[in-house]
């Protein structure tokens, strides 16, 4: 395994994948209809999906750098989520960030649970336990797949 995530870091994946790789997610729009985003709204939230983000814009139009990144990343390992806007509602910026007790938007969840924000769900992405965590909860990495696939390949399977 540790192999197989050497050679997804040394290889540049993001230039082997299609320009217009599909991305399936939901997005909520948190200005729908009007709530009060209390501890347990929020908890429901996080666990509407295996991955939940809270980001500013959507995942088809981030309207920051951080929250393209982390666009980004679960596009390269082909992870479908959730999507939440916090731009639309004040209050979900604002609760999101006591709810994790994480001062920054984007946010991560990962079965029901708390990641981080883009700088930590990069560096997981760089040293392959990205590939870990989503495995924990039944998510295969489109990178790790395109490894194995690459490696079967070499090995005339």
């Amino acid at each position: 395994m540790a192999g197989i995530i050497r050679q997804i870091l040394r290889t540049n994946f993001t230039q082997r994948l299609p320009v217009a790789l599909a991305q399936s997610h939901r997005f909520f729009s948190a200005d729908a209809p009007p709530q009060t985003f209390t501890k347990e709204v929020l908890e429901k939230l996080v666990n509407t999906n295996k991955v939940v983000v809270f980001m500013k814009g959507n995942p088809e139009a981030p309207r920051c750098g951080f929250s393209n990144a982390v666009v980004q990343i679960l596009r390269m390992h082909g992870v479908q989520y959730d999507a939440h806007d916090v731009l639309q509602s004040d209050e979900l910026r604002e609760k999101i960030k006591e709810f994790s007790e994480w001062p920054t938007i984007p946010q991560v969840f990962i079965n029901g649970e708390f990641v981080g924000g883009c700088d930590i769900l990069l560096q997981m992405h760089q040293s392959g336990d990205l590939i870990e965590e989503l495995k924990k909860v039944g998510i295969e990495s489109l990178l790790l797949k395109e490894a194995n696939e690459s490696d079967n390949k070499k090995d005339g399977k």
